[in-house]
Parts: C-alpha cells; sequence; structure tokens
C-alpha cells in the first residue's frame, strides 16, 4: 500500500473506507443516518463537506479539513480543547463501529486500517470528483440511475431544505444548478481522475 497522506488543516481530500473483508458496514436502513448523524458530530466540525456516497460495504466523501483551530467547550465542566482532526476521525470510526458491534452482537474491527484518503490539490478536478462519488452506486451496479439513490448527496445538492453540505461552494465549482445537472448527465470517463477515484476501488 503507498504511504497514506497525513490529514492536514487545509487540506482537501477524497476519503474512503470499507468494510473489513469486504463485510457490510450498514447492516440496515437505519445505519445510514446513524452514519452520518456521527458524521457531524465527529467531523463535521472540522471539515468542510463537499459530496458524500454511503453505499453497503464502503463510503466515500469530499471534504477540506479547515484551516483554522476548533475550539470545543464541555458543557458540563467548561474545559475546552482544540479538536485534532486525527484523533477525530478515529473517534467517528471507533464510535459507529461500537455501535454496529453492539446492536449486531459482534466484535472487533468494522473497518478497513487504515483508511484511505487521497490528497487533492487539484481545484480542476473537484467537479469529476464530485460526479464520481454520486456516481458510484449506478456503477456498482446498486441502482439503474445515480439519481435515485437515497444514500449520497446528489439530491441535498439541488434541494432548498437546510444542509450541512458546503452546498453553495459546490454548485459554484460547476457554474449553477443546471450545469450541475448536466456535467453530471453526461461525464462517465473517469480514467483521467487516476489514483484520485481508481485507487480507492
Amino acid at each position: 500500500m503507498r504511504n497514506i497522506p497525513k490529514i492536514e488543516k487545509g487540506n482537501t481530500y477524497h476519503i474512503y473506507n470499507r468494510g473489513i473483508n469486504g463485510e457490510d458496514i450498514f447492516k440496515e436502513k437505519r445505519n445510514y443516518s446513524h452514519f452520518l448523524n456521527r458524521w457531524q458530530d465527529f467531523i463535521a466540525p472540522v471539515t468542510d463537506t463537499y459530496a458524500y456516497c454511503l453505499l453497503k460495504n464502503h463510503f466515500h466523501f469530499l471534504l477540506r479539513v479547515k484551516n483554522e483551530d476548533v475550539v470545543f467547550v464541555d458543557e458540563v465542566t467548561s474545559k475546552s480543547k482544540i479538536l485534532d482532526p486525527t484523533q477525530q476521525f478515529s473517534n467517528f470510526f471507533n464510535s459507529y463501529a461500537q455501535s454496529i458491534n453492539k446492536a449486531g452482537n459482534r466484535t472487533g474491527s468494522l473497518f478497513e486500517h487504515p483508511y484511505r484518503r487521497i490528497k487533492v490539490d487539484n481545484e480542476a478536478y473537484f467537479a469529476r470528483l464530485v460526479t464520481y462519488i454520486h456516481y458510484n452506486p449506478q456503477k456498482h451496479g446498486f441502482v439503474d440511475d445515480y439519481k435515485q439513490y437515497p444514500y449520497s448527496s446528489y439530491a441535498s445538492h439541488l434541494s432548498s431544505k437546510p444542509t450541512k453540505l458546503n452546498r453553495r461552494e459546490v454548485i459554484d465549482w460547476f457554474g449553477n444548478e443546471n450545469k450541475f445537472v448536466e456535467f453530471h448527465s453526461s461525464y462517465r470517463d473517469f480514467k483521467d481522475l487516476g489514483d484520485l477515484a481508481y485507487e480507492a476501488d
């Protein structure tokens, strides 16, 4: 396995992980929302999230780690600490795995270690990476039309409902909502993404 880049402030990453030995990480429908809730608790405070897709045995996220320090204040003790992004990811995976283990009466690791992260340092790839992530359910045969898949951020980008996603920035990468839809519908050649996409699968 290639060297895994460190999680560093200000950097953009394609984050990917899957179940150990190909095991499903989403056992039932409620797991998807629980996963996203855990993401909001641990990862959202230290990142800007642009796109995601949750599949049965793996997931993809495109995000940028915030430049500034994020301070957490304990409501009980009033003590404060700076959140370490690397530790937040560890806490996130552990928290979700523990809940799945408890519900399923299982033990041991749920995810592969280490989780994969690919640093994205070329903004020209952002729109294509977002499209690649959204297209994954169709690519892997979960649905015939990725637009109908309920566990990705595709619909959220076109909705007016409140979201934790950095929706405006993503739409701006494409130009507007119509171009977002058009690009997703027309772009299928992901080979130019190279390791940014294919290393993960």
